[in-house]
């Protein structure tokens, strides 16, 4: 048992070559997957936004006009947009830039029935460069969504948007005694 031992203590180990020639592609393809987890990263955080924007907004909004322009428009909507702001990681800079962050958008279009609330985050471009390097005309051909894909992560940047439609307060009135 001990003679095996001693086999393997005096053979050499790895080649440095080999390990040298293939950490850089170790580190540059788990730097894709670290981006690619932040694009899921945003898009899960901005789903749970909306639905506390649609809640909040479902048990603080009024249904009067004068207090849905007033009070709504005035304190709701900027309250609401500041929270989910930093929630998101627009105010911290290290987050913002790891996100890729570049603006947020809070939409909150009323009706009689539903009041469609709309999150939308406007990235910047991911710019992974060994994918940027080539032309976008030889790598995608005339593939709408490989182009689009090729937009968002070399050109221009992206956005993510996210709808919910959130009812009105349906909370139960006080009980109140009837007067006889």
């Amino acid at each position: 048992m001990m003679n095996r031992l001693r086999f393997f203590r005096n053979k050499k180990g790895q080649a440095t070559t080999e390990v040298v020639l293939l950490f850089p592609l170790f580190v540059i393809f788990i730097l894709f997957i670290i981006k690619v987890a932040g694009l899921l990263i945003l898009n899960q955080k901005m789903n749970i936004a909306a639905s506390y924007a649609a809640r909040r907004f479902s048990l603080q909004s009024h249904e009067t006009t004068f207090y849905a322009k007033t009070w709504d428009k005035r304190y709701l909507v900027p309250k609401t947009e500041e929270k989910i702001k930093e929630y998101l990681g627009m105010k911290n800079q290290g987050m913002k830039k790891f996100l890729n962050l570049r603006d947020f958008k809070l939409q909150v279009d009323p009706s009689n029935t539903w009041t469609k609330i709309t999150l939308i985050a406007y990235m910047n471009p991911i710019r992974i460069r060994f994918l940027c390097n080539y032309n976008k005309d030889r790598v995608c051909g005339r593939d709408s969504n490989c182009l689009r894909g090729y937009a968002v992560i070399c050109e221009t940047g992206g956005q993510i948007k996210i709808v919910r439609h959130a009812g009105h307060n349906e909370r139960p009135a006080p009980y109140e005694r009837p007067n006889v």
